[in-house]
């Protein structure tokens, strides 16, 4: 089995993240499992102060990861981007949305943010 893959923690230190067991937990899965959707890019982990951890914003309220946030980070990937670039892109305001594009996919502009992935990774 390989490593278990991470990023450099590139975020403000305000993103609130998960540890591996809560995702584990919250998502009802076995730690194995989680550690296949980090290899499997469905999610993307940051190593902050030595522990590994996703942001809390890659999960609804409920507990399950956003709906649209695998299909995303599967256009990036495929575009060439790297999970730094990624997580710069998706943590980074945009004036031209109501916030971040990380907090667009919890809302009606889900697709919008789909759409932009795809134009600037081809």
């Amino acid at each position: 089995m390989s490593a278990i893959p991470y990023s450099d923690d590139v975020l403000d230190s305000s993103v609130s993240l998960f540890q591996l067991a809560d995702v584990s937990k919250n998502l009802g899965l076995p730690l194995a499992k989680v550690h296949q959707l980090l290899r499997d890019r469905k999610i993307i982990a940051v190593k902050r102060r030595g522990v590994l951890g996703v942001p809390e914003l890659f999960f609804d309220a409920d507990g399950s990861i956003v709906k649209w946030l695998p299909g995303l980070l599967a256009v990036l990937g495929d575009g060439g981007y790297t999970d730094v670039e990624t997580l710069r892109w998706l943590f980074r305001a945009d004036e031209s949305l109501p916030g971040r594009p990380v907090d667009a996919l919890h809302g009606d502009l889900a697709r919008e943010i789909i759409r932009r992935a795809q134009a600037m990774a081809f």
